[in-house]
């Protein structure tokens, strides 16, 4: 059995890089935040990967990623207005109809769903700022086919 994760990422990270905006300028997106990052910006991270749907032939994945939508605003200013922009923005370039999922097919992967499990918003007050963060949940079904 193989782990497709760093594929999954790799494609959420390709698609959402270079085009997502706020307030016309470009948000970073990352697969790892500093300790000076700037905000806002977009993180991908890797949730889990379990066997789910075997057959006696293929193995297959949930592969689950995390897309997360982080602001930050001085003492209590702001609100999570931008957040919704930016998590509204990697949804429309993630998922689609009819179809949606990664073309994975040159890694011997098939991509058979991909579904948003959920959007949660959280807000978190430090000493000197409010963070606003949505963190995206998207589960992608994968077979492994050779």
């Amino acid at each position: 059995m193989k782990d497709p994760m760093y594929l999954i990422r790799g494609k959420i990270i390709t698609a959402l890089n270079g085009n997502i905006t706020l307030n016309s300028a470009n948000v970073p997106v990352t697969n790892k935040v500093r300790t000076n990052q700037n905000t806002p910006y977009v993180w991908v991270y890797s949730l889990s990967t379990d066997a789910v749907d075997d057959n006696s032939t293929k193995f297959c994945t949930d592969v689950v990623t995390r897309i997360e939508c982080v602001t930050r605003f001085n003492g209590d200013l702001g609100g999570d207005l931008d957040t919704n922009k930016l998590a509204n923005a990697c949804l429309n370039l993630l998922i689609s109809k009819p179809i949606s999922g990664f073309d994975l097919s040159s890694d011997n992967f098939n991509v058979y769903t991909s579904t948003l499990e959920g959007v949660n918003y959280v807000q978190e007050q430090a000493k000197d700022h409010t963070y606003y963060r949505a963190i995206i949940e998207l589960s992608n079904r994968v077979e492994q086919t050779s």
